[in-house]
């Protein structure tokens, strides 16, 4: 969901306003071509990278 003003957007049209804005911030022009790239690569290849924090084998866990 994005508001701009009195204008509510939702959906696919909030999605790519939130992608302008974040992309118009960037600092520098190779840095905005770059994260466009890179977000056009894992939205249209569905690649997403897996973050986890698992213990060490053998410790105990944090409590």
């Amino acid at each position: 969901m994005a508001r701009i003003g009195r204008r509510l957007f939702t959906g696919f049209l909030a999605w790519l306003i939130w992608l302008a804005v974040h992309i118009f911030f960037l600092i520098g022009f190779r840095s905005r071509i770059a994260v466009l790239i890179d977000w056009a690569w894992n939205y249209l290849f569905f690649e997403r990278a897996v973050r986890l924090i698992l213990p060490r084998s053998g410790e105990p866990p944090l409590s």
